[in-house]
């Protein structure tokens, strides 16, 4: 380890919470997802959108470092999902598409924030995972989280 990163590494905040951080907005937008599908007509589709959002809440409870890595990838989807959302509704870009009720185009804003102070979390949480590990598990919940929204659009799913 070179002098540069020791002494990054002390000026960096010390960030014991950062799992519980993390777990927290992976579930804020779990709830706020499952929310949605019960005012639209689409309990199902949501609730498979969420899968890959349960491993950085059960990583926290194994006080695992590992679920910042679950996490990231999904947080960045969905904070990517809602500025669509957004775009559309502003009527700036079309990429998405659809009727957004009050409550829909307010639970997008409660999954955005998770989703930016997730991100944030991430960025600024230093753990000893190394590389290959992290970058396998990033890339894992990645492919997950792509893989549970393409089945979400089947249309028996998107339909239950």
């Amino acid at each position: 380890m070179t002098e540069q990163t020791r002494l990054a590494l002390r000026i960096l905040p010390v960030m014991p919470n950062a799992p519980k951080w993390i777990a927290s907005c992976s579930l804020a937008i779990l709830v706020a997802l499952y929310v949605v599908g019960a005012v639209s007509h689409g309990s199902l589709r949501h609730e498979v959108q969420t899968l890959v959002l349960w491993f950085p809440i059960v990583l926290w409870f194994q006080r695992r470092e590992m679920a910042k890595w679950a996490a990231l990838p999904c947080l960045v989807f969905w904070l990517v999902i809602m500025i669509f959302i957004w775009l559309f509704l502003l009527g700036w870009a079309h990429l998405l598409s659809g009727h957004f009720s009050p409550v829909e185009i307010a639970l997008t804003m409660v999954i955005g924030i998770a989703s930016a102070t997730g991100i944030a979390v991430c960025l600024r949480w230093r753990t000893a995972t190394g590389g290959p590990a992290a970058a396998g598990a990033a890339i894992l919940s990645g492919l997950l989280q792509l893989l549970v929204f393409r089945i979400s659009l089947i249309p028996f799913i998107a339909r239950q």
